[in-house]
């Protein structure tokens, strides 16, 4: 692990050392954890970007897909339950 320090208001400190002693870990743990839940939502917003970069570059041949995406997707997937 690496040390490290971090400046927080006295309302954030005390707010997050109740949640921690709620939860039974410490300090360091509870922010551990919101450093780790706040780049994984990081990492979704790349592959969201790259997805939404991804629409309109490939063909399907097909020029109903807005209105009968459903059934392409049934077809390629199976019906669902």
């Amino acid at each position: 692990m690496v040390r490290t320090q971090v400046q927080l208001t006295e309302a954030q400190w005390a707010r997050l050392k109740a949640k921690a002693r709620a939860e039974g870990v410490s300090l360091a743990e509870l922010v551990r954890r919101a450093v780790e839940r706040f780049l994984e939502e990081e990492g979704y917003e790349d592959k969201a970007r790259r997805a939404l970069l991804a629409l309109g570059r490939f063909a399907s041949g097909r020029g109903d897909v807005s209105e009968a995406h459903d059934r392409y997707l049934e077809e390629a997937f199976g019906r669902l339950p």
